[in-house]
């Protein structure tokens, strides 16, 4: 009777909180920095449409919700490739290593980066025979342990850096992230996580500085009297998710799940992710999803997956090999691909 009370009220906060999806009519896009933090990570999450915060189930958790790696049984490294738009790489690398009653450790390693451009100048639009380039990173280590046998909780710092040319900022964050485990409807599990919780972002480097004339009454003033242009600071984009997830099928061979997840980022709209797997003797998946429902603008959201599972010759390592497509509509299409292994 309890555990049905707590669902009860966990389905009416739900639904409470995506009720706030209509009346809003500001989105506050572009309003912070590092959005590379919010670029979903792994082929598997990925192919069932970012609906992932209540699965964690690989190294990939140390992204969507640092708690889910407390399940982990076996250490599990991860890397994911993924070919973003305009041009621009997107990888992350993860590992996870259960310690036993201690709890499990997590690193990861986030990076964002695209090929040296030309500078351009009003003078010399063909270039002015330097290059510049950008990218971002974050590194973050994470711990998780299950306090009870149904209930997991993990924690993740981080520290991010954005740099563009002779500019740089950096910023430290808190990843918070549960997960909860019942017996009801096909083994409910409810994750939540509030992610890149932490300090504004301010760009420094000499860029900034520049000469000017402070007074031409003033003896002794010039054109080069050097001066730096105050930079505004932003926040990080602060995001909080709450999801389901239920196997409507699960046999010794096949296994089906569903999954939904709501989200509110801090800059733009409450939206929902809603995707599904179908796995056949734990060796191949299928999967399928919508990414960014109800979200005003939104391009694309389709995403579908498969997966392969395979176990190593004379050992009881698994290799997982994952891809991914997302429709992104007139921005077209990203592939993601990654590799995972658990010894």
């Amino acid at each position: 009777m309890k555990r049905k009370i707590l669902l009860k009220a966990l389905i009416a906060g739900s639904i409470i909180s995506l009720s706030s999806i209509f009346p809003q009519n500001v989105s506050k896009t572009g309003t912070t920095a590092a959005s590379f933090l919010e670029i979903s990570v792994g082929a598997n999450a990925v192919g069932m449409g970012g609906a992932f915060v209540s699965i964690a189930n690989d190294a990939t958790a140390l992204y969507w919700n640092p708690g889910g790696i407390s399940r982990a049984e076996k250490y599990e490294a991860v890397i994911s490739h993924n070919e973003w738009l305009a041009s621009t790489k997107f990888d992350f690398a993860g590992l996870v290593l259960p310690l036993g009653d201690f709890g499990t450790l997590g690193l990861s390693f986030t990076s964002l980066n695209m090929d040296d451009m030309k500078v351009r100048t009003v003078e010399m639009p063909g270039g002015t025979g330097e290059f510049f380039s950008a990218g971002d990173i974050a590194v973050g280590i994470s711990y998780a342990r299950n306090l009870t046998d149904r209930f997991s909780i993990g924690f993740t710092g981080k520290y991010i850096q954005q740099k563009i040319w002779h500019m740089s900022a950096t910023a430290f964050a808190l990843d918070i992230g549960t997960l909860f485990r019942t017996d009801l409807i096909g083994g409910l599990t409810i994750g939540a996580s509030l992610l890149n919780f932490g300090t504004p972002m301010t760009l420094e480097g000499r860029d900034t500085r520049y000469f000017i004339r402070v007074d031409d009454t003033k003896l002794g003033s010039n054109e080069r009297i050097p001066t730096n242009i105050e930079m505004d600071s932003w926040e990080l984009p602060l995001i909080f998710q709450i999801g389901v997830s239920t196997n409507a099928i699960n046999t010794e061979d096949y296994r089906l799940t569903r999954a939904a997840d709501a989200i509110h980022p801090n800059n733009d709209f409450e939206s929902v992710n809603v995707g599904g797997e179908f796995s056949f003797m734990g060796f191949i998946s299928v999967r399928g999803g919508w990414q960014s429902l109800f979200l005003k603008d939104a391009e694309g959201g389709l995403s579908l997956g498969v997966g392969l599972n395979s176990r190593m010759l004379f050992s009881e390592a698994i290799v997982k090999f994952d891809y991914a497509y997302r429709d992104f509509g007139i921005l077209k299409e990203v592939q993601v691909f990654s590799v995972a292994l658990q010894f």
